[in-house]
Formats: C-alpha cells, structure tokens, sequence
C-alpha cells in the first residue's frame, strides 16, 4: 500500500497498469525514455478515506484490554455510531442482536475479514419482519487473532459496494512474523447469576518462516458459551405450561482453523494463499420466532419438538469454508492487487414452521411426515476483484488514481425454505391452491454482478484534498446502479481540520426476499384485510435500497489532546419489508382452517422513504505520561421509516463510552470503562396489521460499568482479570415490540414488550491467560 513517499514516475506505465487491471491484475512495467521530475505522492484514496471521522480502529492491544466473552460485537458495540440490535424492530430474535451502525439496521452492516466479505448470515432465512436466527459474521475470527478491527460510517463505507449502506466492519487477522513464534490463550468468563451462560475459549497460533521467500500463519479454537437457563425470564414474560415464552440468549459452540501461505515472488510481487474452516452450533435456549415455543410442552400439541427436549442441544449448525488466492504488487508506477476468494457456507437446521403460529418453531417427526426433519442451506459465494492505485500530476495536482473491478456470482440453495406448507400430523395443507406468478418449486436462487469503480485523491491546493470516487455495479437481477461520492479534508492550521463527505450507497435484495419459491403463511391474525389469512411471497420485482449518506464535522489534534464532533444524515429509499397490502386472492388449502377459503397474497416490497441523522464525538485526554482518559459518544436526531413514522430499529436516543487506562508501572496495567445508554423507545404502530400498540413502555437509561487489570508476568506470560457490569444491571426480556395480540391488555399477551425485548447479563468476572514464545 501506497505511502507518502518520493517515487519515480514513467508515464506510459500508467497504461500498462489499466491494461493489468482488465487482464491478470498483474503488471509488468515497462520502461521509457521520458521520465518526469520526482513527485511527493499521497496516500491512496482508501488511506484517505479512513481518515474520516466517521472511522475508527481497535487494536490488538485494545481487544486485549478488553476481550469480548463471546462475540466481537461486543467491543465493537463501544464505538461511536455502533450498538446491538436484534435484527428486527418487532422484536423477535431480540437476543440475537447484531451490530447496527447509524441506526441503519443490521442488514446495512458490511463485515469483511481481511477485506473480503464475510456474508454466512445470509444462509439464514428471513422472517415476516426481516428477522434472522442468526448472530451475524462477527464471531468467525477469535479475537486473540485480530491485528485491528477497522470500522467505517457513513461516507466511508459506500465504496464497498452492496450492503454497506450503515457502515463497514473490516477486520485484519495478524499476519506472519518474521521469526518462529507462536501462542497459546485460555480466556473464560464467568456470571454471577447462575441462570447466565458461562464463556470459555482456547486458542493457539503458530508463525514464521519457511524459507527465505515463503512464510505460514496457522490459528485454531474452540470456544463455547452456555445457553441461558430456560426460565431466565420468568416473572418477566407471559408463561404457559412452566416455561416463560420469551427465552434467553443463545448458546453456541466454535471451532475454527485458519492458514495464511505468503510467497515473496521476488522484490515487487507477493502472492498469498489464505485457507479457513470453521464450525459454529446454536445451543436451543427455548427461542422461536414468534416466542412460541411453551406451546410443545402441551402434550395434545404433537406439531412441536418440547422445547425441554432441545433445551442445550444443536439445532443449528454452520460450516463455514473458505479459500482466497491474492497477488500484490509494488511497481515504480504504483501497487496493485488481485483476488479470487470462494465461500461456502452450509447451514445445517432442524425443519421449522413456515406457516401460522409454528413460523420459526422446531417441527417434529410426526409433522413432518414424509419430509425431512433437517435441511442444510447451501450459499456459495465466487469474488475474482482487484485495484491499481497510480500516483502521479496532472493538470498540476499532486494525485493518486485507483482503477479496479470486481465480479461476483453468489447462490443459494434452501429446500428446507421452499418446501410445501403442509402438516402431516394433522393432514392439513397450507399450500394455495391457485398456481403463484413465478413459483416453479425450485430450491435455488443465484445472483451474478459486476462492477467497476475509479477513486482519486487529489490534493487540489495547499491543506485541502478532495477525494472523488464513482462506483458503477451491474447486478443480472436489478440491472445498474451507480454509486458516486465525494468526501474532503480542509486543514485550517496545524491542529484544526475540517472533513466531510457524501456519497450515494446501495444494498441489493437478499436471496430470499428476491425469490418467488420463498413463500410463508399467515393464519389471519399476522394480516391486515379483514383478518383473513394471507401469503407473503418471494418477489423477483424488487429494486435495491439505497441511500445517501452525508457527514461533516471538526477534528482537532495537537498531539496529545484530541477532539471531533460530526453531524451525519442518511436518506435511506426503497427499503425492503413484507407487503402489507393485498394485491390479489387465491384458493388456499384446508389448513387448519376447517375448509378452504380466498387468501390474501402479499409480497415483499420497497417502501418509499426513511431517514437517520444524529451527532457522534471522541475525545481523548492524556491526563498524564501514564494516564488516559478517551470518550466517545453517539446523539440519534431521527431514525424514522417516513411512509410508516415508525422507528427502524430499537436503539437508544444517545450513548456514551468512557474509558480510563492506566499504566501502573511496565508490567503492571488498569483499566476502568462505563458505557451509559439513553432511553430506547418501541414502535407505536403495528404496521403489519395496521393496528395501534396500546401498550409500549420504553427501556429507561442504563450504565454498564466494567474494571480489568494486566501483568506482564514474564517475557512470555501475560494476564488479564476483569469484572464485567460491576454494579450488577440486568435486564430481563419480556416479549416482543408487536405482532399477535398487540392489541390486548390481558395478562396473557406477549407483545407488550416495547423495547424491553433483549437480555443484558448481570456482574461476570473473567480471566485471560496468554503464553507465547
């Protein structure tokens, strides 16, 4: 990668490197007789792109600090724009929170591992709402590998194609050293409350060289968190048969290798060749979709597994594959890189309901019949990309230009998701009876894209740099979309600087809300029309969403204190959500109807309009040579899907992260941190059924405050021992935003949640231990 440097610049190698991108993304410079001066260049234009505010990085010393007991979401969760949300704002899977940067949801969060999408999560289907049984991509890496985590908000990260339009989550696994070393970590955390589920993991790491050009890096892990205990939330939730509907937090369990090959070509070329398997299970804590589990208990119910006999067990399972091949090169004329990465993610799930009041629950044989019990979602994902970055001056600016392309072919195979709504046990069918526009039976649904874009930093007079990109993606299902942006940086003086950007981003529709054979059913209740039932169906019409996202704010830095604040403002269009209004009827079958009668037919669709504007800031303080004091906050003006005037996701109206860090002596480190979150409000519509939530209580503020100390035993011993919510806040879920019942005021409703609809775990005490040689 390019730095601020004096190079040699030969004009006609600029064409040789264009021609290198359309071809093998390898060049080969040739020389020429003309040779201009010697030029300072800057930095690339993606150097200077993370030098935006709306960007911030955590470190391998930072994760260290403060290791996340399960997840990196968690630490991630402290940076400014950053919470956790559960993928949907009704609620359901509301302990399956993921990351949701700028309120723009968990969808518009892009995670990449080393820069190249890390997208499992989208084998998981998607719930009426838009919900997924999933905790997103965040957990593939352990943190004891991580180099940094890079987070990109806002104007940054819409270089990065589809599915960045909240922001980017880029992280960077250690690279190979240059001598023999390794490592070995043993991390566990444990809760207070007994009801809370423990944490522990193990790693190890192995790095060096092999020869003189050729150098490994090998990590693996296993890791484990325990279910919370089935009855977490009673006293707090609606329960039927001894159990609470609303379940805890999920378990999981993780094992993962990862191998990292580099070969030094020669002087100007590197080729890498990264290989990485892991495996990561659910541990059934009682959760459903639509909390409706504690109906198996009922002996008369046989449709349902008892959520006592999966309790603790694997109902999910994801295999996730992965090779990538990578060229770099370092030219007299500039760099450039080539890729071809492949994916392939297997989710292994136990059948669930696809149709009225089982929608999400696990089915059991006698359901299922002659179907099968399991299914595995297969996605593949083929990425061939890469980028030319050329410093020179033209027309008199000081310049870095970036060439590069990108071709891509992802596809999905769910049968377990496209199967026949049907019931054997009862012999009922919920499948129309009315052939559906475009529902041909096929499980598979496959995408194919290609895109090109161009990025020049361009320092245009003294202290100001412009950086203009324009990114033009062609996708075989949605045809073109065009993605330009803009972004500068003024320097008023030494210590004083002026950044903004704007930049217009895009995420295509998933393979499932694009795929007419996806198809689920309501038995009335979860429909508008006269409270009839109604079908939600795949649709291969849909546009992308997209958004323009702008920022502009003050940065100032003398070295030692440093301060910025920046208002930011996303105009989010044509969101994709289920249709609510009925553009037609058809026969449906007998169901558990008693007879068969006109169905309602629905279909996901872009809605028109949403808006998310707030203010984020840091500030550090050096309060002395050993003492640090560094915060952060986020202030959430509106986040408001305009047709509906409802909320996009349930966050809170403000957070503040404040952390003290203290070197005792060389060996000897403290650290004190306090995250405090302003009150989260509910939705105060039932759009699904266009009903009035009559009963919607908001969370109130909170603080989570946390202590750890290390000591640096030895040259190659280290620990770290912390407690978690030292103060001992615990919240409790008590049911869904919305949905069934949102109207009733009896005790026996599970929908009066408001955003009371997740479970912060109370005090835990953890402990690190790390060997290296």
């Amino acid at each position: 990668m390019l730095t601020s440097h004096q190079r040699t610049f030969h004009t006609t190698q600029i064409a040789w490197a264009i021609f290198a991108l359309a071809g093998s993304g390898i060049a080969h410079a040739q020389a020429t007789e003309q040779v201009l001066d010697e030029v300072v260049v800057l930095g690339t234009a993606e150097e200077e792109v993370k030098q935006s505010l709306g960007v911030s990085v955590i470190t391998a010393e930072d994760l260290a600090k403060r290791p996340p007991a399960s997840d990196l979401s968690e630490v991630l969760r402290q940076e400014p724009g950053v919470n956790l949300t559960g993928s949907a704002n009704s609620g359901m899977r509301g302990n399956r929170r993921q990351l949701d940067i700028r309120g723009m949801g968990p969808d518009n969060t892009l995670v990449l591992i080393d820069g190249q999408p890390a997208s499992s999560r989208n084998a998981s289907r998607q719930g009426w709402t838009g919900e997924r049984d999933s905790d997103g991509d965040t957990a593939w890496v352990p943190p004891e590998m991580i180099e940094r985590v890079e987070i990109l908000r806002g104007p940054a990260a819409a270089r990065y194609g589809s599915g960045a339009m909240g922001g980017v989550v880029n992280i960077i696994t250690k690279r190979p050293t240059d001598r023999l070393s390794g490592s070995l970590t043993y991390y566990t955390n444990l809760q207070q409350d007994p009801k809370e589920g423990d944490s522990r993991r193990a790693n190890f790491s192995l790095s060096g060289p092999i020869s003189d050009r050729l150098a490994f890096r090998v990590y693996g892990g296993y890791s484990k968190t325990e279910p919370d205990a089935l009855n977490i939330n009673a006293g707090q939730s609606f329960e039927s048969n001894g159990v609470a509907a609303a379940a805890g937090k999920t378990g999981n369990r993780n094992k993962n290798i990862n191998g990292l090959f580099t070969l030094d070509i020669n002087a100007q070329q590197k080729l890498e060749l990264n290989l990485g398997y892991s495996r990561k299970s659910d541990l059934y804590s009682g959760d459903s979709q639509n909390m409706n589990a504690y109906v198996s208990l009922n002996n008369s119910n046989v449709n349902f597994i008892p959520v006592t006999d999966l309790y603790g067990t694997e109902t999910t399972v994801v295999h996730r594959s992965s090779i990538g091949l990578t060229h770099r090169g370092d030219w007299d004329w500039g760099d450039s890189r080539a890729s071809l990465t492949y994916g392939y993610t297997r989710n292994a799930r136990t059948s669930e309901g696809l149709f009225g009041g089982p929608e999400g629950a696990f089915l059991s044989e006698a359901a299922m019949g002659d179907q099968q019990t399991s299914y595995v979602a297969q996605l593949k994902e083929l990425r061939l990309d890469g980028e030319v970055n050329l410093p020179g001056r033209w027309w008199g600016k000081q310049q870095v230009l970036t060439l590069g392309a990108e071709i891509m072919h992802e596809s999905l195979d769910d049968a377990g998701s496209t199967r026949t709504l049907q019931l054997a046990s009862t012999n009922s069918s919920f499948e129309p009876i009315d052939e559906l526009p475009g529902r041909d039976g096929r499980s598979k649904k496959s995408f194919s894209s290609m895109a090109v874009y161009a990025e020049d930093n361009i320092e245009l007079v003294e202290n100001l740099i412009l950086t203009p990109a324009l990114r033009l993606n062609y996708h075989k299902e949605f045809g073109f979309n065009a993605s330009p942006g803009l972004t500068a940086s003024y320097a008023l003086n030494r210590a004083w600087t002026i950044k903004g950007g704007i930049a217009r981003a895009y995420k295509t529709p998933s393979l499932y809300q694009a795929n007419p054979n996806y198809l689920l059913f309501s038995q009335g209740t979860g429909c508008r029309a006269e409270a009839r039932p109604c079908y939600l169906q795949g649709n291969a019409d849909l546009e992308a969403e997209t958004s323009i996202n702008k920022e502009i704010g003050i940065a100032y830095d003398a070295g030692g204190l440093r301060t910025s604040v920046a208002y930011f403002r996303n105009d989010y269009k044509n969101k994709i959500s289920a249709g609510t209004a009925s553009y037609g009827t058809l026969s449906g079958g007998a169901g558990v109807l008693g007879t068969s009668q006109q169905i309602h037919l629905l279909k996901w669709e872009n809605t028109p309009k949403a808006v998310v504007q707030g203010l984020e800031g840091n500030l550090f303080i050096p309060l002395t040579p050993l003492l640090d004091w560094n915060t952060n906050f986020t202030y959430m003006i509106e986040s408001e899907d305009k047709s509906t005037g409802q909320p996009l996701s349930i966050i809170p109206k403000y957070t503040v992260n404040s952390t003290l860090d203290w070197l005792v002596t060389d060996k000897l480190s403290l650290q004190g941190t306090v995250t405090w979150y302003g009150k989260q409000e509910a939705a105060t519509h039932d759009v699904r059924r266009d009903m009035e939530i009559l009963v919607r209580p908001g969370l109130n503020p909170y603080a989570l405050v946390g202590v750890s100390g290390g000591y640096e035993v030895s040259r190659s011993f280290k620990l770290r021992l912390g407690v978690n919510n030292l103060f001992n806040k615990q919240l409790y879920r008590e049911g869904l935003t919305y949905g069934v019942g949102s109207t009733s005021t009896t005790d026996t409703n599970l929908t009066r949640a408001g955003a009371r609809t997740y479970n912060e775990h109370g005090r835990s005490f953890f402990i690190s231990l790390t060997g290296t040689f």
